[in-house]
């Protein structure tokens, strides 16, 4: 079954909405959407042979994702700015990060430990929490340029705010990565934006 279709892009990209989305409530609030939490991690311990839905448990695991994209596609003024700035980011990481690949191997063996600790504790418990963040600070955050995340200093002083943060971030690659095995481009966000744009509405009426 190829992955290279527009409704698997359009989920992908929801996928890395998502992420920034839960970035931001958590820099700003302290907290996050739980269920779109819960869907955005557990997408790092879920290969894609299945197809994208199963990567995320079922289209309602996109419902936040959807809704944002869907926001930020609308109109010609940039609804969030940070959030779209998250996004972009995350894409352009995730290019940085195909050309390492020792930095790779690092991070998949990390998230196979990270799956053992979700096994046992739960997939929203501290310690795996922990164990993300920390895969993604001594990776991904080594290369440029880094994700600067804007909030409130009373949560971005947290550790365990930060963790989370990070390991949405990590999550946010993961949907990057899922966006380029189904064949998205920078082009293709360019000139498919209204395609895109109508399988949103599509894909948001099922939920």
């Amino acid at each position: 079954m190829s992955l290279n279709t527009i409704s698997n892009q359009t989920l992908a990209l929801a996928g890395i909405s998502q992420a920034a989305a839960l970035v931001q409530q958590l820099a700003t609030t302290g907290s996050a959407n739980s269920a779109a939490l819960e869907a955005s991690i557990g997408s790092l311990f879920i290969n894609d042979k299945n197809g994208i839905l199963q990567v995320f448990g079922g289209l309602s695991g996109l419902k936040l994702g959807l809704e944002q994209l869907d926001e930020q596609m609308t109109g010609f003024k940039i609804a969030n700015p940070d959030q779209a700035r998250y996004s972009a980011s995350l894409v352009f990481l995730e290019r940085q990060l195909a050309k390492e690949p020792v930095l790779l191997k690092t991070i998949f063996d990390g998230i196979a430990r990270a799956q053992t600790q979700s096994e046992q504790f739960g997939l929203l418990h501290e310690n795996v929490f922990a164990n993300l963040g920390d895969i993604y600070h001594s990776t991904i955050s080594t290369l440029q340029p880094r994700i600067m995340v804007n909030g409130e200093q009373e949560y971005l002083s947290r550790p365990d705010t930060v963790n989370k943060i990070r390991a949405c971030l990590l999550a946010g690659v993961r949907s990057a990565i899922l966006w380029q095995h189904c064949g998205g481009t920078r082009w293709k966000f360019l000139f498919y934006r209204k395609k895109i744009q109508a399988e949103i509405q599509v894909l948001r009426k099922q939920l």
